[in-house]
């Protein structure tokens, strides 16, 4: 079972208005380990990146993507570094640390490691975050699961939003966004 306080730990930033770009980013604290994934579409069109930067204590991932429809996305973290099918099901199921996986950041039971905050694409499409996860690492540490583990990970943008509670995926629907983390 999750702590409120974990739970609470996650942020969402949306910090830009519709189509623009920050001029500043932050860089990651010198000698913090980083990976990064390009996020495509099914047709293999190029929607933006992903930056990830091992944390103390969990990863921050910062998101900057365009081309997707308006509103609210789900996002997870996937367990195969594999976005090869347009479907990308060839991701596989969300990183996790057990064999029955309850999904939601609200739910009471959750321990769904690739779980995360939805993002928001403004009318133009595009979308910048910053999310933060105590439940997964870039390489194992703390005993969470390592997202650059042998199989890889990937990071998925689906077409809905996510409850947070229902099964299997909160309801957030289609994947339409799929980065290799590397």
């Amino acid at each position: 079972m999750r702590s409120a306080v974990a739970a609470a730990t996650f942020a969402t930033l949306l910090l830009a208005a519709p189509g623009a770009v920050s001029a500043q980013t932050a860089a990651p604290a010198a000698g913090a380990q980083t990976a990064t994934a390009v996020v495509k579409a099914g047709d293999g069109k190029d929607l933006g990146t992903a930056t990830l930067t091992e944390a103390p204590h969990g990863v921050l991932l910062r998101l900057e993507l365009k081309g997707l429809t308006p509103g609210w996305h789900g996002v997870h973290f996937h367990e195969k570094g594999d976005c090869g099918t347009p479907d990308f099901k060839s991701a596989g199921a969300h990183v996790h640390a057990t064999a029955a996986v309850v999904h939601g950041l609200l739910n009471p039971d959750g321990n769904d490691n690739g779980d995360l905050p939805n993002i928001h694409a403004s009318a133009d499409g595009s979308a910048m975050a910053e999310l933060y996860s105590p439940l997964v690492s870039l390489k194992g540490a703390g005993g969470r699961p390592a997202l650059l583990d042998a199989d890889g990970s990937a990071i998925v943008v689906h077409a809905n939003p996510d409850d947070h509670n229902s099964q299997p995926i909160g309801g957030a629907g289609a994947r339409v966004a799929c980065g290799v983390v590397k």
